[in-house]
C-alpha cells in the first residue's frame, strides 16, 4: 500500500491516478492526523509525503510529520513532494530519513522510477545468495567472484540494475569500481544504449564544461568546432561519472543542476536540452568526510547516492585470489599464444598471503609481469615474488607519522613527492604507484604547487 499524504485534493487524484494506472494500490489522506492513523491501521509500504499545509510554504509541517512517520515505521521509505524546493530543504529531509525529493510539478516517469527502485529494494533480499544463482538472474560473466560480501553486493546490484536510481560506487583504487558500473548498465533496460566513461579527475575546471555539456563553434578562443558534451552522447543510456570526488566546487555546482533537473544547455548556446539518462558514480574517497570539511556539496552527495555500493578490498576478499589469477592467465594464454601457460598451488596459496593495497590492479600487474619475464609455463612462488618488489614504491621510510604531526593535506603532499622523487619525476609511473590517473596526479601537482617537468614522463 502507498499512502499519499497531501492537502491539495487535485495532487492527491492526480498521484492517486498515476499509481492505480500501474497496479499500485493506494491511500491518499488530506491531513497529519489522518496520516497517522493510516500508518497505525494500513500495512503502508511507501510514503509520498507533501511537505506544505495550509498557507505555510517553509516545510516545517512536513518535517514534523516525516519525523513522527519515522517514529511510527522507521522502515518505510519516504518521498517528499513540495511546490516550494530549495536545496536545503531537500538535505533537511534527507537528514531525517527521506529516500528521495521530487518538485512540484513533477516528472511522472521520475516519480514512477524512483516508487518502484524503492519498492523494489523494500523487498526481502536473498539470504546469501550463490554465484549460481546470480548467473541464472543476471550477466555477471566479467565479475570473478565467490566472496560472500561480494555475492552479496552483487545481488544489490542486479536488482537496483533494472531500475534508474543513482548508485554511488566506493572502494579502494584497484577494487573494480568500473567494472561494477559496466554490470549495473549491462544488467538494465538501458543495455543496448550508450555507456559513456567520465574521468572527472582528469577534466581541469576550465575544460568542464565543454567535455560535459559540449560547445558550440565560436564559443571560446579555440573552439573551430560544434562538439557533442558527455550528456548528450548519454542519451537514453547510462554515464559513468568515475572519481567525483576529485571535482571541484565550481564544477559540482553546474553537476548538481543536471542530475537535478536533467536539462543542460550546451556552450555558447542559450538552447536547454535535456538528459535522459542513468546516473552511476565512484570514488575512493570518503565523501561524507569531505561533506563534513566543506569539501563535497552535501546535496550533491544526496542526488548521487539513493543506493550505495561499497567494494571490499582483495583483502577481504582473498579467496577469490586464486580465481582472480587464473582467470588472468587464461586471457594470458591467448593475448601471448601460449597455451600451457598454468600456476601451481602453492603459488596461488602464496599470492592469496599477500596484503595487495594496489587491489585486482596491482594483482593483475603482478602477474602479467611474472608472466612476461619468464618463460617457462609453470609458474611458482618465485616467479611472482621477484615481480611483487616492482608492483609497488617502497618508501624510503615506510613508518607513518604520530597523529597529530601531519594533516590529511600534509601527508598527501608528502606521498606524492616521496613518489615524484622515487620515480625521478616520471609522471605516468608515480601515478601508478599512488593509484591515481595521470591526470589526477597533474591536478594534484598544480593544486600543491610541486614542481614538475611537463617532458619527463
Amino acid at each position: 500500500m502507498i499512502l499519499i499524504i497531501d492537502d491539495d485534493i487535485a495532487v492527491r487524484t492526480s498521484l492517486a491516478l498515476l499509481l492505480e494506472q500501474h497496479k499500485f494500490r493506494v491511500s491518499a489522506v488530506a491531513t497529519a492526523a489522518e496520516a497517522l492513523e493510516s500508518l497505525h491501521k494500513l500495512a503502508v509500504s511507501l510514503v509520498i509525503l507533501d511537505l506544505n499545509f495550509s498557507i505555510e510554504t517553509n516545510g516545517t509541517e512536513g518535517m514534523e510529520l516525516l519525523v513522527k512517520i519515522r517514529d511510527i515505521n522507521a522502515a518505510v521509505p519516504v518521498i517528499l513532494i513540495t511546490g516550494w524546493a530549495t536545496i536545503e530543504l531537500a538535505v533537511q529531509g534527507m537528514k531525517l530519513g527521506a529516500s528521495d525529493f521530487i518538485n512540484k510539478p513533477w516528472s511522472n516517469i521520475h516519480l514512477l522510477q524512483s516508487v518502484k527502485t524503492l519498492l523494489d529494494l523494500q523487498q526481502q533480499k536473498v539470504i546469501h545468495p550463490t554465484r549460481k544463482q546470480l548467473d541464472k538472474q543476471y550477466d555477471f560473466q566479467s565479475i570473478i567472484a565467490e566472496d560472500e560480501k561480494m555475492l552479496e553486493l552483487l545481488e544489490t546490484a542486479g536488482r537496483v540494475a533494472e531500475t534508474d536510481a543513482s548508485v554511488l560506487i566506493t572502494g579502494e583504487s584497484g577494487t573494480g569500481k568500473e567494472l561494477i558500473a559496466e554490470a549495473i548498465h549491462q544488467n538494465s533496460l538501458r543495455r543496448h544504449k550508450p555507456f559513456i566513461k567520465v574521468n572527472l579527475g582528469g577534466i581541469s575546471t576550465s575544460l568542464f564544461e565543454s567535455e560535459m555539456f559540449g560547445h558550440i563553434r565560436g564559443a571560446f578562443t579555440d573552439a573551430r568546432n560544434d562538439r557533442t558534451g558527455r550528456f548528450e552522447l548519454a542519451n537514453k543510456g547510462t554515464i559513468f561519472l568515475d572519481e567525483i570526488g576529485d571535482l571541484d566546487a565550481g564544477s559540482q555546482v553546474k553537476l548538481l543542476r543536471v542530475l537535478q533537473d536533467r536539462t543542460f544547455e550546451v556552450l555558447g548556446s542559450s538552447r536547454t536540452k535535456t538528459a535522459d539518462i542513468r546516473v552511476i558514480g565512484a570514488t575512493n574517497k570518503n565523501l561524507v568526510e569531505m561533506v563534513a570539511k566543506g569539501t563535497f556539496r552535501e546535496d550533491l552527495l544526496y542526488r548521487i547516492n539513493l543506493i550505495t555500493l561499497k567494494l571490499p578490498p582483495l583483502r577481504e576478499r582473498s579467496h577469490d585470489i586464486p580465481l582472480l589469477v587464473n582467470f588472468m592467465v587464461g586471457n594470458l594464454k591467448e593475448i601471448y599464444n601460449r597455451p600451457l601457460l598454468q600456476v601451481t598451488p602453492a603459488a596461488l596459496k602464496w599470492l592469496k598471503s599477500l596484503p595487495l593495497p594496489g587491489n585486482i590492479r596491482q594483482l593483475k600487474n603482478i602477474v602479467e609481469r611474472a608472466v612476461l619475464v619468464n618463460r617457462k609455463e609453470i609458474l611458482d612462488i618465485a616467479d611472482f615474488k621477484s615481480q611483487l618488489e616492482g608492483s609497488v614504491v617502497k618508501a624510503h621510510n615506510p613508518a607513518l607519522p604520530e597523529v597529530g604531526t601531519l594533516t590529511l593535506e600534509e601527508t598527501e603532499i608528502l606521498m606524492i613527492k616521496r613518489a615524484m622523487q622515487f620515480h625521478h619525476n616520471r609522471i605516468s609511473k608515480a601515478a601508478v604507484s599512488l593509484g591515481l590517473t595521470r591526470s589526477a596526479l597533474y591536478r594534484r601537482l598544480d593544486k600543491y604547487h610541486i614542481p614538475y617537468d611537463e617532458d619527463q614522463d
